[in-house]
């Protein structure tokens, strides 16, 4: 139990670190939080038309479009502009518990790694580490890859590298501490 504890909060907290000098440090999501002269004329149009929090997509349907409907609006829709806006009436703030949440989502996603790392018998660096990269593409490839096949978002490769990069550091980690005990160091 000690082991997974000491792994998962080292490997949370490297792929905390990563996910800051991915987003803030580095920047590489960039290309998905694009600045605008406009946006001062575009949040008064969004304060005056829009009336709860909540994802756009548009254009889009009512919730009660037939299936007609559905069909005609994607024929009718093919080749012109589309967008997506996600809107809430006030900007709530609040980085130190965004950050605290965001380590121990990290940490308890790691521990579920640690926990299939501890089932492995004797497990080698290379296999935790293959691992490791491999828990990455699968949440790469179930969320904002899936998001992007729909909704072609514009920072995927950042996302990508993410997996590679955060669950490949995460993995050295853990194939150094795990293989440890492959080679008769009791931890």
């Amino acid at each position: 139990m000690k082991k997974l504890l000491i792994g998962a909060i080292v490997g949370g907290i490297i792929i905390f670190l990563w996910q800051f000098l991915s987003f803030a440090l580095l920047n590489l999501h960039g290309k998905a939080f694009q600045y605008t002269p406009k946006q001062n004329e575009i949040m008064n149009s969004l304060n005056s038309l829009i009336t709860e929090d909540g994802q756009y997509l548009l254009p889009g349907l009512p919730p009660d479009a037939t299936s007609e409907q559905h069909e005609a609006a994607m024929k009718s829709s093919e080749g012109k502009p589309w967008a997506m806006v996600s809107y809430h009436k006030a900007m709530e703030m609040n980085m130190g518990m965004n950050m605290i949440r965001g380590l121990v989502v990290d940490i308890i996603a790691v521990a579920l790694l640690c926990w299939i790392i501890s089932k492995m018998n004797l497990p080698t660096f290379g296999t935790v580490l293959t691992a490791s990269i491999f828990t990455g593409l699968i949440v790469f490839f179930t969320a904002p890859y899936t998001g992007h096949i729909w909704y072609d978002t514009f920072d995927i490769m950042a996302y990508f590298m993410d997996a590679l990069v955060g669950w490949g550091a995460c993995g050295l980690w853990l194939g150094w501490w795990y293989s440890r005990r492959a080679k008769g160091v009791n931890v």
